[in-house]
């Protein structure tokens, strides 16, 4: 791997690894969006898990588009509305798919929040890449209510694939409904996802790879979070 990798966080510094580990792409979803993503035949994706973790580097889950994502995505292009003039906030933001989607259907500001601070360089590269800007917060933003930036949306994808922190995010999206803030969840029907205090807003079969999923289409819903009472 690049002797780069020793200087990170720096900004400039995670930004040229992931130009030059991935690839600028599209997805059969969102045809609109041009990515900063990992493909065969990208280093990163060449890299082995044991590899990555002997550089201090970890697992890049922000150089994939996952479904929950794509579905989050989807939706918010073909419904402008839910986010128009609105404050966004994208939660777990990964690449910042979603949070491009949202300032691109013409949110009034989109903050991505992730731990991981390569996250949020792939998130402000990918930003850049389809003309929109989305703030970034690197901090654990679970429990904060209200939510950062006194966000009015939140959006969120692939967040429930483990049980702590399927039970820690859906609580606390939970507690962001119950005062008023739409909260858009989508989720491959993973292991952890919501079975109850939801809605379907949309159902799409997302296209994916087998080399990061186990299937080749992954059926995703977009859930709206409601509130308790």
């Amino acid at each position: 791997m690049p002797s780069l990798i020793a200087q990170l966080p720096l900004i400039q510094a995670a930004e040229d690894f992931i130009i030059a580990t991935t690839v600028q792409d599209r997805t059969p979803l969102l045809p609109e969006l041009v990515l900063y993503l990992a493909t065969d035949v990208t280093p990163l994706w060449l890299a082995t898990e044991t590899r990555l973790a002997e550089t201090g580097l970890p697992p890049p889950f922000w150089a994939f588009s996952w479904a929950g994502g794509q579905a989050v995505a989807r939706l918010l292009l073909d419904r402008p509305d839910l986010v128009r003039g609105r404050r966004v906030l994208d939660f777990a933001c990964g690449g910042g798919v979603a949070g491009i989607a949202a300032a691109l259907s013409g949110a009034a500001t989109v903050t991505g929040a992730d731990i991981d601070p390569m996250a949020l360089a792939a998130t402000s590269l990918n930003a850049r890449a389809n003309d929109v800007v989305i703030h970034t917060i690197a901090d654990d933003v679970i429990g904060h209510v209200p939510p950062p930036g006194g966000a009015e949306v939140v959006i969120a994808g692939d967040v429930c694939y483990e049980k702590p922190m399927a039970e820690r995010v859906l609580g606390w999206l939970r507690d962001l409904a119950d005062t008023g803030v739409l909260v858009l969840l989508g989720d491959p029907a993973r292991s952890y996802g919501p079975v109850d205090g939801v809605e379907a807003v949309m159902m799409v079969d997302v296209p994916t790879d087998i080399a990061i999923e186990d299937k080749v289409i992954r059926r995703t819903t977009v859930w709206r979070v409601l509130p308790r009472a």
